[in-house]
């Protein structure tokens, strides 16, 4: 890799470039994901695959369809997740729910420096790596990884606070396609059990 014989500072600036041009021309997102869990030692526990969209400031829907269906929605106020097999809602208010996390990454509003500490990574996989870690220390993530090619984000990693590390590779991307004002709303169905802050 050409960036890996650049000094750090080259890289650094180029990495946080990416993610600035990313966040500055991507005010929505649509896009395929896979999501893949390794443990602490770094056996592969679970994979999922999905579709999410994302319309800036804070309204997204990730939809896991595979090995579980799960859908979860920020509406700009709340957080509402409904596991479809347990027909189970959880609702919080976004921001409590988003604070530091790694949506806040995708979804929040533009100011990332404000949350985060960012740094450049190595290049890894024909990606350029920017790590992110958060400044507050409340919050489950302790590091999050984001891998750019040219302007485009093709993958989070995301470092939990109990070892699990947990990667997200994107395809199909669309940045601001035409999303409707319902795919970001939600309505618990009738006789769902519903936890949290209605």
């Amino acid at each position: 890799m050409i960036f890996t014989a650049l000094p750090a500072f080259g890289v650094q600036a180029d990495a946080q470039a990416r993610l600035e041009a990313f966040i500055q021309g991507t005010k929505g997102l649509k896009a395929q994901f896979t999501q893949t869990v390794f443990d602490k030692a770094g056996r592969k526990t679970q994979e999922s695959t999905g579709n999410l969209f994302f319309s800036r400031p804070g309204k997204f829907r990730w939809v896991y369809q595979k090995p579980y269906s799960q859908l979860i929605v920020g509406d700009g106020k709340k957080l509402w997740i409904y596991d479809e097999d347990l027909d189970q809602v959880t609702v919080r208010k976004l921001d409590q729910a988003l604070g530091d996390s790694p949506a806040a990454l995708l979804a929040g509003d533009n100011d990332i420096s404000k949350l985060f500490n960012l740094k450049d990574a190595p290049a890894k996989d024909g990606l350029e790596w920017l790590e992110a870690t958060p400044k507050s220390k409340e919050g489950s993530f302790e590091m999050v990884r984001m891998g750019f090619k040219n302007n485009d984000l093709q993958a989070m990693e995301l470092k939990d606070n109990f070892g699990q590390t947990t990667l997200l590779r994107f395809s199909s991307l669309e940045r601001n396609p035409a999303l409707g004002a319902s795919l970001f709303r939600f309505t618990p169905p009738k006789g769902a059990d519903i936890l949290g802050d209605r």
